[in-house]
């Protein structure tokens, strides 16, 4: 760590950590994260600052993603099945890739009629995070809480809200809860905007990039021979990179579930590092501040983030109140939204995407379950500012405002940094030059 950012951090107020581990690392200590947003979510085991002297939480404006699930569609599981059935017919597949298959098809049956379905994994996701939002906060949920939660139109997101708002009135049965799923709230709860994609030509730019990273960092050889006993029927018949990255996104969701089928031992450490490399440049690109998709990708969530300061904008001037805000939906909105936030590292820019992995490490933001919440704090008496922190998946996490007391920042500040940040885009951007629609 170098002397510039010891002493920004002094100045500023924030930690001083050690080194972290790199994505590398990581993915060897646990190969699971190589699944990128297939991560199941990781409960947080750092403590949280105490509340500034004299102050006290009262309102917590959150969005989060669903929890573990079942992957989207048949062809995701079929694809690999059809693939591997055909060359057992025809005796090409060695005693690993018969296991494999027999694996593969005693799950299948698991996903008629779930595609897309939260887990049993996914649902104990969101109850965890329920339960310790009122242990951390109590404050917030004390007394008679009104706690407004809203989710996108599709299931998975629906039953995670029930999760989560369960814990709350487990904790607190005199909560004013009020649960709410519509059409009308998509706009700002699973927003994307595709215009804007299309006129500064990032679809192609993204999807060029990830081209090359596939022509990269896909070394299927290994794999196969492990899977099929003749190579020859391989360069025949089987695309080699295809059946390796359909099979490892099936094995990266089996940790969605409760289940005893281990597919990760197909894969090196190296070829899952690679492979996830390919995942996060794709992230990055789609949906991250990259310079090569012209950094407007997080711009996607500016009616969630104009609705997270507007709906705080009703609560922080009332005194004696205290409740939350909770909003559930997806990873291709949380994601953009913490870049768009430039929550600690999120909102890097990196030229250079051989070296991505280096600064920006994407199953950080958006594993299962991720969330970002805003706890909002006032005095307990007399006057005072209100003053905020962010989380980012429960941890603590910095903004791009000054502060002389992290991880607390002052409201006004972020309200007035943000909206200036939305205006200068607006600005740049004119609604009339695209068109805005609801991703469902």
């Amino acid at each position: 760590m170098n002397r510039f950012f010891i002493t920004i951090a002094f100045v500023l107020g924030l930690p001083v950590m050690a080194q972290a581990q790199t994505a590398r690392e990581e993915i060897e200590q646990l190969p699971e994260r190589s699944g990128g947003n297939y991560l199941a979510y990781i409960a947080p085991d750092k403590p949280l600052t105490k509340a500034p002297k004299g102050y006290e939480p009262f309102y917590i404006s959150h969005y989060g993603r669903h929890g573990s699930r079942w992957l989207l569609n048949d062809g995701e599981y079929m694809d690999a099945i059809r693939i591997l059935r055909k060359a057992d017919s025809y005796g090409k597949l060695t005693p690993k890739g018969k296991a494999t298959l027999e694996s593969l098809e005693r799950f299948y049956p698991t996903t008629v009629q779930r595609l897309g379905d939260l887990t049993s994994v996914g649902e104990r996701q969101h109850h965890g995070i329920g339960k310790r939002m009122t242990e951390h906060f109590p404050e917030v949920f004390k007394g008679t809480p009104d706690v407004d939660a809203r989710s996108t139109v599709v299931i998975r997101s629906i039953m995670s809200m029930v999760a989560e708002c369960e814990e709350i009135t487990a904790y607190n049965p005199k909560t004013k809860m009020h649960n709410d799923v519509s059409n009308s709230f998509q706009y700002y709860l699973n927003q994307g905007w595709e215009g804007v994609v299309r006129m500064n030509g990032n679809g192609r730019a993204r999807a060029e990039a990830v081209a090359k990273a596939s022509r990269d960092y896909v070394h299927p050889e290994r794999f196969c021979q492990i899977i099929f006993n003749d190579p020859q029927y391989v360069a025949d018949s089987v695309n080699a990179a295809n059946i390796m990255r359909k099979t490892f996104d099936i094995a990266t969701n089996m940790q969605s579930h409760d289940t005893d089928i281990n597919l990760m031992d197909l894969f090196t450490i190296d070829e899952m590092y690679d492979l996830w490399k390919i995942k996060n440049i794709d992230w990055y690109l789609g949906y991250a501040a990259a310079p090569q998709t012209q950094g407007v990708m997080p711009y996607s969530q500016e009616n969630l983030l104009k609705n997270i300061i507007a709906t705080a904008d009703t609560v922080v001037g009332k005194k004696d109140w205290n409740g939350a805000t909770l909003r559930f939906g997806h990873e291709v909105c949380v994601m953009p939204l913490a870049c768009l936030l430039e929550l600690d590292s999120c909102g890097r820019v990196v030229e250079d995407l051989d070296k991505l992995d280096e600064q920006w490490v994407g199953y950080r933001i958006y594993p299962m379950a991720c969330n970002i919440q805003l706890v909002f704090y006032r005095p307990k008496k007399g006057e005072g500012p209100i003053l905020i922190k962010a989380l980012l998946n429960e941890l603590e996490t910095t903004l791009p405002l000054p502060t002389d007391n992290y991880p607390y920042y002052k409201w006004t500040d972020f309200r007035a940094y943000f909206l200036k940040k939305l205006a200068d885009f607006s600005e740049k951007y004119p609604k009339e030059q695209y068109q805005s629609r609801p991703r469902f």
